[in-house]
Order: C-alpha cells, then structure tokens, then sequence
C-alpha cells in the first residue's frame, strides 16, 4: 500500500517495473539499459520472494533463502543497492532465527553497505547508517534476545570493515573506505554495554574469539582486543612465594589450600577462585562466571600475537588452583557444612573444571598442529601437562557429581544458550534457581526469629521445596483446608533433594553419607547440566595418542585408560549432538542448547575425527585384553599418576580396573554407532572416509573362508568386503565380552545391528534418483549379514548367568532383553515360525524362581518369571508388525499373481494367528494384571490389523476356503479369552485392564460383522451362528453373573442363550461372542 512512510521505495519499485515494460521515457540507443531493466525486475522479483521465504518459519526454506540472498549480494551487491529498501524486510524476521541464520543476515546488509560506501559521514550510503543504527539500538537493548541480535550484527560489521581482506580489494575513492575506526568504535560500544551483564558479555567473547580465529583483522582492532584482555590477572591470579599463599584466611569458615600444582615451587600465580566464589555477591568484584571466556579471547588474541604460539601465558597452564581444603570434603565434615558453604565448595569445583577445560581447549592447539616457534620438546611437556590436567577433571567432576547427588544445586552458565538461557534451562531439571542464596536467607531468618511467626515464610524459602515431588498434603494446602501440626511435622521429611529437617540431617550425616565415589562411572549428576559446561573443542580429542609414560617398562594403556575415557565420551556427547536423532533419550529442549555453539557442519567434524579412528581401535583392544585379564583394580596405578598431577588424596575416592575396561570399550562402541549412522557418511563425497572408518574395524585374522559363499568373490577394496570384516570383528569379541557383562555384549550386539542398518541405509541412497553413488557393493551381504546378526542374538538369549544372580539379574535387564529379542525375531530366515515356536514357549515358562532355569524355559534362560511380561509384550508387538507385513505383501502379490505366492501368504497369516492364541491362552495360567492389560491392548491391536486382511480372505475363500476357516476358528479361541479377561476386570474393578477395554471391543465388534459378511458371501452352508454365551472364568467353569458383584439386567438377559451346539464340534460352523451395540461382554456357552 502506498502511504506518505514509503513513497520513496514505490518511486524506486514503480521507476524500475516501468523502465522493464518500457513504459518509462528512455533515450535513444538505450537498448543495454532496457535489458538491465529486465533483469533488475526479475531480481526484484525475486528478492520479494526470497524475503517472504525467510518469513516462512520452515527452517529449509529459511536456510535455503538465506543462501540465495547471499549469493546475490556477494555477485550482485551494486545492483540491488536502488532495492534495498525491499530487502529491510529480513528484519521482520530477526526474532526467529537462530545464530547462524542471524550471522547470514548480517552478512547480506553488511555486503550491500560495503558496496555502497560505508562511511556513515556526509558521504555514507543510507544502507550502512540504517544498519548501524538497527545495530546500536539492539545492543543497547537490555532485553537478551535483541542485545544477542545486536552483538552478531556488531561483529559481523566489525568483520566486514576491519577484514584486511576487503580492504586491500577494494577500488573505491576514499571517501567511500571502510573506516576502521569506525570499526573499533562499535566494538567497544558492544563491549561497554555488556560490561555489567555477565551472560551477554560471555556471549560477546565467544563470538569475538570465534572471529579473530576466523578473520585476519586491521591490526588496530588486534591490538585494542590485547590491551582489553591484558587486565585478565588482576582480577583472577594471585602471587605465589615459594609455590605456597602469602596469607591464608577463611572464606565463608572454609579454610582453602592450593591444588593440583603442575610447576612446583617455581610456580609464581595461582587461579584465585575460592575466594572469589565464597564471597557475598555484593561484596564480589570480578565475576568467576567470565573467566573461562575471557580466557579463550586472551588464548586467542595471544596466538595471533605470537604466531601461534602460547609462549607468553604458559605459566597459566601449570599453576595451581586456589580450591577448598580437602578436610572439607570427608563424609562426616561435608555433612556439618552448612548450604552457603556447600553452595561455595561446589561453584569452587564447577569453576575449576570449566577453567582447566579451557585450559584444553587453549593449548591444546600447541600439539594438535605444529607451531613453528615451538619445539618438539615444548609440544610433548605440553601435552604431559594437558593429560595431567585431564585426571584434574576426572577427579574435580567425580567430587563435584557426588556433592551435587547429595545436595542438589543448579549450577551458573558459562555459555550463552539462546532460547535455553536463563530460568527456562533450569527448570527442566526442577533445580531451584539460586539455593544458596535461599538457604542463606533461610539460616539468617531463623537466628532472627527461632519462633513461629514466619515459619512459613521460612518453608516458603527452603530450596527444597522447589525440588521434592508434590504431595497430596500440597494439595490441601493450596486449596485452603487447615492441615494439622502432626501433618506438618510430618510433610517435614527429608525430601529427594537431600534438604531436610535438622533432626533427621544429624541422623544422617555420618563419614559414610557420600560413600565410594568411583571415578570411572558416568557423572549423571553433572550430565543432567553438561550444557551449561564450556565446550571442548574437537582438536583436544587429538590427545587420545599422547601417553604420559615414555618408557616401555610401563604399562601406559592401562594407566592411560581413565584419561581416554574422558576423551572419549565427549566424543560420545559430540556425535549425538551431531547427529541427535539417534539419541532416542535425548530431549529436544537439550538437544537445542547441547548444539548452540557447534559452528562445525557434518564435514568439517569429519574431517578433524578422521585421523581417530585408528586410535579409536587401539582403545577397543586394549579394553577388550584388560576384560580378558579380569584383573581386580589399578588403584595403584591411578594413585600415582593421581599424585604426579597434583592431585590431593582423598580416600573414598577409587577406580576399578573391571569399571575403566567396561566404560571404555561402552563409549567406543556408541562412537562406532552413532558414525555409520551419520546420514551424510554414505554420501558419496564421504566414501573415502567411510571406507576408512571401516578398514579400521578389519579383524586381525583372516576371514575368507567366511565369505566363500559370495560368486564372484568380494574384492578386499570394495566397501562390501569391508562391511563383512567390520561385522566380524564385533562378533569376535562376543565371547570375551559376554562371559565378562552382558551389559556389554548387548551394546556390542547393538553396535552390530547398527553396521547392518548402515549397509541398508546405503543401498537405499545407491537407489534415489538424485543420487550417485559408486559404492561397490554386493546386495548379497544384507542377507548374509543378517543371518549371523539372528545367530548372534540367538546367543545372548540363550547366555546364562551364574545361579545366584540370574533371577535379579534378568530383572534389571528387561530393556535389554527386548531389544535382543527384537534383534532375534527380526533377522530370523522366518519370523512367523519363530514367533510361533517363542510363543508356545512362553506359555511353558517358569511362573516362579527355579534353579533349572535352562530346562525350564525351553533353552531361553532369559524368558524367565521377572522377564515374561519384556517377552510377551515384544512377541505381541512383531507378531501384529510381522502381520501388518504379510498382508501388505498379500496385496502386492495380488497385482501379479503367482502360483503357490497366495497360498504361502496365507500360511504365513495361519502361522501369526497361532502365535496370537497361544499368547491370549497365556493368560488362563498366568495371573498377573500387567500381562492381561497386555493381552487386551495387543489384542485389539491384532484385531486391527486382521480386519485389512477380509479383502484378500474374500476373494481366496472360494479356492483356500479351508485354511482360512481354521483361522477364523483359531482366532474366536483367542477373542473368548480377551472377552473373559475384560468382565472379570470389570467386576473386579481392575483399572488397569479396563481402560484398555473400549477399544478392544470395538474391534471385536468389527471383526465379528466382517466375519459375518465374509462367510454370507462366499459360502452356501450355515457356516455362521451368533449368539449369548455363559458367563465362564479364565478357567472354563460357569459362574453365576453376581460372582463380580453388581450387574445390569441387560447383563443377565444377555446370559440366556438359545443353542447348545457347542462351536469345536462343527469347523465349519462360527459362533461369534459379541452383539453390535452391547455395552457389556457376552459369554460362552458350550
């Protein structure tokens, strides 16, 4: 709409859309320009909709527009100057993009100023003042999300203007070049207006240290960056005589000491951190919060000082932290602190780890790459140190998960988290906000007042209460009822927080309140926070080949192996973030925030993983050979090394050599699952690198004769070949492995199935029409590798446990077990007779603990009592997959007949039918609620999936009218039960049962009518008869309708019955147990 607001840019689209169609006045010979006219309408054209893509909201047309845009004005920039003001549009949109879509907007208004001029003086173009004015006013916003826009935009001007690049390709007058001072400017008004704002600032570091690594940049703005960050010691260091405090002095009443000191006595700083996170917050000066990323900018800024090297601040890498004493730290002393100072030693702990991983992140630059102003022999002491500082933070985040177990507390982010900032990530796992604070205020409130007047402004304030599940009593409160002292008192308890009363916290706080604090098992507590954490960057991963020990007396794999296992879950964490969809428990939520400054794409990861793979295999042998060993313990081992790095002597702190063995080869196998299961791997620019990854996982011995069924022969080069040896050498190591943990051999057998899936994912991209793919590959090894993949789980299955752990066992494994089960059904050369053969022994399984579970069980120690719930569930669910299958198939087969392909069909729906029965009889011997809730959920399910088979049984009744009366027979054995299960839980009241019962009966009801159509239509005889059945129970006996308790007069009419024809005496006859329109369940009359 034309408004007095825009006349200028209607002018501008009216002169350009007029000159195209010549209707604008044009002089004679002008020819050129009314073809640039033309053209300047198709682009303007397309700028309009490229910008309502961008508005659009789907992120591939996003990303898309974006591209294109970019492409134009890095092509075109001089042509769309005259329009634009149509592209202005873009910033509509800001709020919705993420940071590399904001980067790229950035990027195109950045392109069209420099092309225009951006001085922003008298001769500055109206491109480069508008978008420094958006700029200025988004960084001066003090709401985050416009304050992130406006450092994005900041820096990407600052990029374009001081780019030494640009500058020296540039061929304009003078008046239109770039002002670096302009540049400089902005940078400090960025820097300024985050100076008091801590997540905004550390955001503003990050993308500062990202550019300068990025960009080579005027020398002025290097040097401004230098001298602001050359103030990092002041704040955070403290002086050193003698490697020892000048002074030592309480924080808070926790005395600290110096840990983890790499240098010795010639160690002149320490890392001041406990007396920075014990203070008051109005009493801290310099915030701990921006250390880590004040620290990349000053690593950053110092190697494009120095020519890569880190010279200049490598004291920092060596000196010790100021931590708290360890006499803190024993069970019975960390149970009498009091929440401040509990608060203050794990912010201490956090802090520590989160600067030695920037500590990782800074040097390890020196060994990941050569530097030419450093030698060979600085590279290796600067590896040592950084393997050293490795078992810092396997022991700094082992304390910190057992002090965060015992007494919850969410942790301050380090790095900016967009959308996930804030609140927001907090509160998603229910960690209160600021529980020291709280319980600051708690403890100041009860010494004022020790009566009952705020009492319940005291509770209010307890941080517990934002942590423990809500209560029935919570309820009460909330609507206003008057609960009793006694209720009070008893809603006091401790909560699952670990706050608690201090009666019962005296009672509890005893030396063994945190016990064993193994170092080698996971830190779930501090996992759930991992996003908040400072990134690693992938270049650390290069220290997996460095090894601390030099000499080959040594036994370094086995000393080295905790510190890889760091390593090698953040490898872990790295490839799910990559690739989340294969991290079936990973939230959306966290996978947002665990990607938000993952700048790398698929390929350049990639790239710099390439050279792991080698290493990743050595890791598995050594682990696979210490679980052959079955050695006790290398606590020896790990003292010493623990102790050369400076670590303090704690002694509930352990490592078990059988825990470090399993979690390492645990972690390589999900690196090995989540790489082939990276969609871009099996592209083709990616085959080089795929059939590495592969040649990698080639097993020792040879294994030709395996392959001797393949005519012609597979080729050793040929990624087919190379898939066969990979999946051979995850089965050789089955045997040591399952002996060892059967933990372990499932995700070994997992890992397996993920090289399968791989082969069929690559096949299916060879297919696509849009792809190329040369992949030298035989479609002959999915079948190969699927029948030694069935085999495989076959052998778990069928594994058994020692006697006296077996029972217990299995029962914390039923996730497992069906996963190996599934694997077993799906890869079997016939599904539909195993299933039969699986269910018919399920219904002889062992109800109560045996000792010969092996004979008891038909060969399946697995399918034992605490399991038969895992297994009936699975053959329920592939029993009605393994159907829905068949008929899909069936109705293919329709379209070509073939002779004998109909009849085979049918058998094989005969074969599922009679698996059905068997596990809906289950039912009449086992009387476990869960698995009758399971027999009616599946069973209408089933049901479901039988009624779209009636148009196949229609047309084949005429020809296999028999096999398909058998069905039918079969299924009606298995309906009578279902029917039985559903009134008995209904008389007794059975909620779990009978809220599955609706939908059942409605595919029942649908299942009888089309029985009913089925046999009208296709058959003379009186095949069909339909009527009331006695009311019998899961045992066959008659019982009265009142037995349940009250019950309908429709109920007891619906007893009577006019036949007594019993069903099993005719085959040819059908006596169906459901009336259209009941409300309750008919019974059965024989």
């Amino acid at each position: 709409m034309l408004t007095r607001t825009n006349y200028a840019e209607w002018v501008v689209l009216m002169k350009v859309m007029l000159k195209a169609r010549r209707l604008w006045a044009v002089t004679v010979g002008a020819a050129d320009e009314e073809d640039d006219q033309s053209a300047m309408e198709a682009i303007l054209k397309l700028v309009g909709s490229l910008v309502a893509h961008m508005g659009s909201g789907v992120s591939y047309e996003v990303l898309s527009s974006l591209d294109i845009m970019i492409s134009l004005t890095s092509n075109n920039s001089e042509e769309l100057i005259p329009i634009s003001s149509h592209i202005t549009g873009i910033l509509d949109y800001l709020e919705s993009f993420h940071e590399d879509n904001l980067r790229k907007v950035y990027d195109i208004f950045c392109q069209l100023a420099l092309a225009a001029g951006f001085n922003t003086g008298s001769g500055g173009s109206s491109v480069a003042n508008e978008l420094l004015m958006v700029v200025r006013k988004q960084v001066s916003n003090p709401d985050m999300k416009y304050r992130r826009m406006g450092i994005i935009g900041a820096l990407r001007i600052v990029s374009t203007i001081a780019h030494v690049d640009v500058n020296a390709a540039m061929n304009c007058s003078s008046s239109q070049q770039p002002n670096c001072e302009e540049a400089l400017e902005l940078l400090k008004m960025s820097v300024n207006s985050c100076k008091f704002v801590t997540l905004p600032l550390i955001f503003l570091y990050d993308e500062l240290a990202t550019l300068l690594e990025s960009k080579v940049l005027h020398s002025a703005i290097c040097d401004w960056v230098g001298d602001y960050v050359a103030e990092f010691d002041t704040p955070f260091l403290a002086d050193l005589n003698n490697g020892e405090l000048s002074e030592k002095h309480l924080y808070d009443g926790i005395e600290g000491e110096l840990w983890m000191n790499l240098d010795g006595d010639v160690s002149p700083i320490c890392v001041n951190i406990m007396p920075l996170a014990s203070t008051l917050p109005q009493k801290s000066q310099p915030c701990l919060q921006i250390l880590p990323s004040q620290f990349s900018l000053l690593s950053t800024i110092e190697r494009l000082v120095n020519e890569g090297s880190l010279g200049g601040i490598n004291a920092l890498l060596g000196c010790p932290l100021h931590l708290p004493s360890t006499k803190h730290l024993d069970g019975a002393k960390w149970g009498n602190l009091s929440g401040l100072q509990k608060k203050a030693v794990c912010h201490s702990l956090y802090y520590a780890i989160n600067w030695i991983r920037e500590l990782l992140n800074a040097f390890s630059t020196q060994v990941a790459s050569r530097v030419d102003n450093f030698s060979q022999k600085a590279r290796d002491e600067t590896a040592l140190k950084l393997l050293k500082r490795l078992r810092n933070l396997i022991l700094l985040e082992g304390l910190l998960n057992a002090f965060l177990k015992n007494y919850p507390l969410s942790l301050p982010e380090l790095r900016y988290l967009g959308d996930c900032s804030g609140s927001t990530s907090t509160s998603k796992f229910n960690l209160p906000k600021k529980v020291g604070e709280e319980s600051m205020d708690d403890t100041s409130s009860n010494k004022r007042q020790k009566g009952c007047k705020d009492k319940a402004a005291s509770e209010k304030m307890n941080p517990g209460d934002k942590l423990k599940q809500p209560t029935l009593l919570d309820a009460f409160k909330r609507a206003g009822v008057t609960v009793s002292q006694t209720t009070n008192r008893a809603s006091s308890q401790p909560s699952s927080s670990g706050m608690m009363s201090k009666d019962i916290e005296q009672e509890a706080n005893d030396p063994g309140e945190l016990g064993l604090v193994d170092l080698m098992t996971a830190p779930v507590q501090l996992d759930m926070q991992r996003f908040k954490f400072r990134t690693l960057h992938t270049r650390c991963l290069s220290l997996l080949n460095y090894s601390e020990c030099q000499d080959s007396s040594c036994s370094s794999f086995e000393t080295e192996l905790p510190v890889y296992l760091y390593l090698l879950r953040d490898l872990h964490n790295k490839l799910d973030n990559l690739n989340p969809a294969t991290k079936p428990f990973l939230s959306t939520s966290q996978a947002k925030c665990s990607r938000v400054h993952c700048h790398d794409n698929t390929q350049e990861f990639l790239e710099k993983i390439q050279s792991l793979f080698s290493v990743l295999r050595k890791h598995l042998d050594g682990a696979i050979s210490m679980i052959r060993d079955e050695s006790e313990s290398c606590t020896d081992n790990w003292s010493s090394h623990s102790s050369s790095a400076g670590n303090p002597d704690i002694p509930y702190v352990v490592v078990s050599k059988s825990s470090i063995a399993t979690a390492v080869c645990k972690e390589i196998l999900g690196c090995y699952r989540k790489l082939v299961a990276i969609p871009d791997l099996l592209n083709q620019p990616n085959m080089l690198v795929l059939k590495q990854l592969l040649q990698t996982l080639q097993p020792t011995e040879n294994f030709d004769d395996i392959l001797s069924e393949f005519q012609p022969s597979l080729a050793p080069s040929n990624v087919d070949y190379l898939y066969c040896g990979a999946y051979k050498m995850f089965e050789d190591i089955m045997d040591p492995v399952c002996s060892f943990s059967y933990l372990l051999s499932s995700d070994v057998l997992i890992t397996m199935q993920s090289i399968v899936n791989s082969v069929v994912v690559l096949f299916d991209k060879s297919g696509e029409s849009n792809q190329k793919i040369q992949i030298g590959c035989s479609k002959a090894i999915i079948p190969f590798l699927r029948k030694h993949l069935g085999q495989s789980a076959h052998k778990l299955l069928t594994a058994d446990q020692p006697s006296e752990h077996a029972e217990n066992g299995w029962q914390s494994k039923g996730d497992l077990i069906q996963k190996i089960l599934q694997i077993y059904l799906r890869n079997s050369d016939s599904t539909s007779d195993l299933l039969c053969e699986l269910s018919k022994a399920l219904t002889q399984a062992p109800l109560l603990k045996t000792k010969g579970t092996q004979e008891a069980s038909n060969g399946f120690p697995t399918m034992c009592s605490s399991t038969i719930p895992t297994w009936y569930r699975v053959l329920h669910e592939e029993n009605t997959g393994t159907l829905n299958k068949t008929i899909k198939q069936a109705h293919k087969t329709r379209a070509l007949p073939e002779r004998g392909s109909i009849h085979t069909i049918l058998e094989e729906i005969q074969k599922s039918v009679e698996a059905f029965v068997y596990l809906i009889q289950m039912c009449k011997t086992h009387e476990k609620v869960s698995i009758h809730a399971m027999a009616v959920k599946h069973g209408g399910k089933y049901i479901d999936t039988f009624l779209k088979a009636f148009n196949l049984l229609e047309t084949q009744f005429k020809e296999h009218n028999a096999i398909i009366l058998t069905m039918l027979n079969e299924l009606q054995k298995a309906t009578r039960t279902i029917q039985t299960i559903c009134s008995e839980a209904k008389g007794y009241k059975r909620t779990m049962i009978t809220s599955k019962v609706p939908p059942a009966k409605r595919s029942m009801e649908k299942f009888l009518f089309q029985v009913k159509a089925l046999l009208h239509n296709c058959s003379t005889e009186k095949k069909f008869w339909m009527g009331n059945l006695k009311h019998k129970d899961m045992h066959g006996h008659v019982v009265s309708s009142q037995v349940y308790g009250s019950v309908d007069d429709e109920d007891e009419e619906q007893t009577q019955t006019d036949s007594d024809t019993p069903a099993d005496e005719n085959d040819n006859t059908l006596d169906e147990d459901a009336a259209e329109g009941s409300n309750d369940v008919p019974m059965e009359e024989e």
